[in-house]
């Protein structure tokens, strides 16, 4: 390798929340939000990128759940409903008599906006979103990296047999989705313990992400820091976490998304609207919730009520300017580190993907800049993908990462604490019952009862999801975490009992079936 690389990596992930059992469930709104305002804003960038000719390289880990729920049948039919009432709302908000002028074009924005992402989803994309991620993959622009089956956070699983079911789940289903077995792995929440590396290896992956500390505390400390992949015991490559690109988008105080321009996310028109009026647009529940309409902009630190308008071409125009910021610092920071170390540095910036769109409106079109800025800063740095920064320029230092996560404190903090500490004996309970059920069935089992354990294995694998104790830890939606981890735990018991008292329930069976409609070929045994 002669050059330095840049490589962005978005991390793609939601809990899999599917209730055919409610005709609109408010979770679910989760996917269909993220649909709308990053996965397709998303895709449209890389479109015009490809239609521009501009080369752009990028590593997209995509959670299996969020896989299975991209081709849930019923969801993409859900979603389509969601696009239409919101088409509906932003018509009847740009033909609002007393709107005034600069909010009148922003809604238009919006009926644009939710037309565009409707069409695309429900007729190029067959409601499907791997297929245009799967088009981008084979075009050599995006590559496709794993996660863990139900994003459960690795290091505090119990068993290797659970470690592995979790890998190689994902892997499968990773796999029979975009139709190629994936190259590396997202560690869920950037999860680490020494010792990791070896599943990773003997499910024949080469490269995971740690963040920052997890490769400056490395055993022996790599001679690069973070800009260079190191060699794991166990062979696997590992990248460490850039910290400057990271605070540039992430820091609340100097982070890109903090600025006056963009998108104010937190003060939306469910919120400010005449509750009368929204009523129709709401859940039946009545709650107000945010519609995704949105007319102002971050202003500065100020309160909910002074936030100024928003300027939709500003915001793109400051956007842009950010993005050419951004390629500009690059530029500075690889020289610096050329200057520095022994070898072109790689610098690794993963973000979560829906950062860009959700969180941060503007920012697939920030993302979409950095690319056509970075075509020409060649002569400092390329942007590649994961693997490429691995054939260009293999680890040349073998090095044992130290425990970490991301998130905060970098140690688990988020994830295991007095709001969530509970569950893990229920967790670790149900994993080391699995591997016996596993085991006693391993040569083989009649049809109802290879049906219960391939279901007993799916509740278990749902309710080792890291968000419900995340979700546990802060925000509204903690009861509901609650409720997913116990409804998934006491299901699992249940289906167990069935097995031991040698009778399975096909009406329960087919009940708790339809609750979990993903990993359609899920085998029991892996976890013997």
């Amino acid at each position: 390798m002669t050059n330095a690389h840049l490589a962005i990596l978005l991390h793609a992930h939601l809990p899999f929340i599917c209730h055919p059992e409610h005709r609109r469930h408010i979770e679910e709104e989760w996917l269909f939000e993220a649909v709308a305002e990053t996965y397709a804003p998303l895709v449209f960038s890389w479109e015009r990128l490809r239609r521009d000719g501009v080369p752009f390289r990028l590593t997209l880990s995509v959670s299996p759940t969020l896989l299975e729920m991209f081709a849930n049948p019923l969801l993409q039919q859900r979603c389509a409903d969601y696009l239409l009432r919101r088409i509906v709302l932003a018509e009847r908000e740009a033909q609002r008599p007393n709107l005034s002028r600069e909010l009148r074009s922003v809604a238009r924005h919006y009926v644009e906006r939710f037309h565009g992402v409707h069409d695309a989803f429900t007729r190029r994309w067959s409601g499907n979103l791997v297929e245009p991620l799967r088009e981008m993959q084979n075009a050599g622009c995006v590559e496709i990296a794993t996660c863990a089956a139900t994003h459960a956070l690795l290091p505090l699983l119990r068993t290797p047999n659970g470690l592995r079911a979790q890998i190689e789940i994902g892997l499968e289903t990773t796999t029979r989705h975009f139709g190629r077995r994936p190259y590396g792995i997202w560690l869920p929440e950037c999860g680490y313990r020494p010792g990791l590396d070896d599943a990773l290896a003997d499910a024949g992956l080469r490269y995971f992400v740690v963040d920052t500390h997890g490769l400056r505390n490395a055993l022996p400390t790599p001679p690069c820091g973070v800009y260079a992949p190191a060699r794991s015991p166990a062979g696997p490559a590992v990248f460490g976490r850039d910290p400057e690109t990271a605070r540039q988008v992430w820091s609340a105080t100097e982070g890109y998304p903090g600025d006056g321009a963009y998108r104010e996310f937190y003060r939306d028109l469910g919120h400010d609207a005449d509750y009368d009026y929204i009523r129709p647009h709401l859940h039946e529940d009545g709650v107000r919730r945010n519609t995704g309409i949105k007319y102002h902009r971050v202003t500065g630190r100020v309160a909910l009520d002074a936030k100024a308008p928003y300027d939709r071409a500003a915001a793109e125009r400051r956007a842009g300017e950010h993005a050419a910021h951004f390629v500009f610092a690059r530029q500075q920071q690889c020289r610096r580190l050329k200057a520095a170390l022994p070898r072109p540095p790689v610098i690794v910036a993963p973000y979560d993907a829906e950062l860009f769109g959700h969180w941060w409106y503007e920012g697939p079109e920030f993302l979409e800049g950095v690319f056509r800025s970075a075509q020409f800063a060649r002569d400092d740095f390329f942007v590649a993908t994961l693997s490429e920064c691995l054939a260009k320029g293999p680890p040349e230092h073998a090095a044992v990462p130290g425990a970490s996560t991301w998130g905060h404190k970098g140690h688990l903090e988020v994830w295991l604490n007095g709001a969530n500490d509970w569950v893990y004996r229920h967790l670790h309970w149900a994993e080391e019952r699995m591997g016996e059920l596993a085991a006693q069935y391993r040569e083989g089992a009649t049809a109802p009862q290879r049906n219960a354990l391939n279901q007993a294995a799916r509740e278990l694998l749902l309710a080792q999801s890291s968000d419900w104790a995340f979700l546990m830890t802060s925000g509204p939606s903690a009861a509901y975490a609650e409720q997913r981890t116990r409804d998934h735990l006491r299901r699992f018991a249940e289906l167990r009992q069935m097995l031991l008292n040698g009778r399975v329930n096909p009406a329960r069976l087919k009940r708790f079936q339809e609750a979990a409609p993903l990993f359609a070929d899920l085998d029991y045994r892996v976890f013997a």
